[in-house]
């Protein structure tokens, strides 16, 4: 099983610090850790509505004026920064982003990283940032899957040609290509039926997450049927789509956590950075995990 780790979330460290992000980036890696995943919001809002799926107060835990980097250009720092880690978004909120414009640029940072790119998606949550961005809230799973498919036709060898609701065009080259066979490795996140359906269709990960506190197995014994029925139903090996949970990084806590998600059948675990700095607590505290965690559970 493999361990990736998120960049520490904006209240537990300056993340559009370059200095900051780097040595982060080159500490993990060289602890072992398979992956680094950052987060993605175009905006924040000090006040808003829309409920916060994963915490029950329904409020999310990033602070409002939080420094939060592009994901897209914070990867590009990191993969001259490091040379083995895999980079990943855990979620770009896909249908805020131009699917033809985002597909040039994946297949570049996957060039520039030698095909360390990894892409996970999600429709979004916050209805306000959509309706900043004067798109329909209503329709982000449509385009969701119409992106995906744009992105997929781009990636291809040759001429490209599509034909959506939201997009048309023929004749289209769009170059460089991604380095690794097939594209940009997509991982589909949600814990929706439409999500679990939509990894099954498009995905070569699924990454249902419901809380900090880890997997919902029952939840999980739903969704996952969605996903193996759909890639069949596409023609797809029922296999095909790998399963990522979430873990913490108490080492204690985390050990337990990421051995349910091993029985789970997950071919990786994202855990959650540990409090501290790195002129502090951090380093000790992630060279704990790798010791009591990653090693023994077959993270290197």
């Amino acid at each position: 099983m493999k361990f990736g780790i998120r960049i520490p979330p904006p209240q537990m460290g300056p993340i559009a610090d370059p200095d900051f992000v780097v040595r982060y980036a080159q500490l993990v890696e060289s602890l072992g850790f398979e992956s680094l995943w950052t987060i993605d919001h175009a905006v924040m809002h000090a006040t808003y509505d829309s409920r916060y799926p994963y915490k029950t107060t329904g409020r999310t835990p990033l602070p409002p004026d939080s420094n939060m980097p592009d994901p897209l250009i914070l990867m590009a720092l990191l993969a001259g920064a490091t040379e083995r880690i895999r980079l990943g978004t855990s979620m770009l909120i896909l249908p805020q982003r131009h699917p033809i414009i985002l597909a040039k640029e994946l297949a570049t940072l996957d060039q520039y990283s030698k095909g360390r790119i990894t892409l996970g998606v999600g429709v979004g949550w916050v209805k306000e940032e959509v309706l900043d961005l004067k798109q329909n809230f209503g329709d982000r799973g449509r385009r969701t899957n119409e992106w995906i498919e744009v992105m997929k036709a781009l990636w291809d060898e040759g001429v490209s040609a599509y034909q959506g609701d939201y997009f048309q065009f023929e004749g289209v080259i769009s170059n460089p290509k991604p380095v690794q066979e097939g594209g940009v490795p997509l991982m589909i996140g949600g814990h929706s039926e439409a999500a679990a359906k939509r990894a099954g269709r498009y995905g070569d990960e699924f990454y249902p997450h419901w809380s900090t506190r880890g997997p919902d197995k029952e939840a999980l014994e739903t969704l996952w049927p969605f996903v193996t029925e759909t890639a069949a139903a596409c023609g797809r090996d029922s296999d095909a789509v790998k399963l990522t949970l979430t873990s913490t990084s108490d080492a204690k806590t985390s050990r337990e956590t990421a051995e349910f998600c091993r029985e789970l059948g997950a071919d990786r675990v994202v855990v959650l950075p540990p409090k501290g700095t790195l002129e502090g607590s951090l380093p000790d505290e992630l060279a704990r995990f790798r010791e009591e965690v990653l090693v023994p559970l077959g993270g290197e």
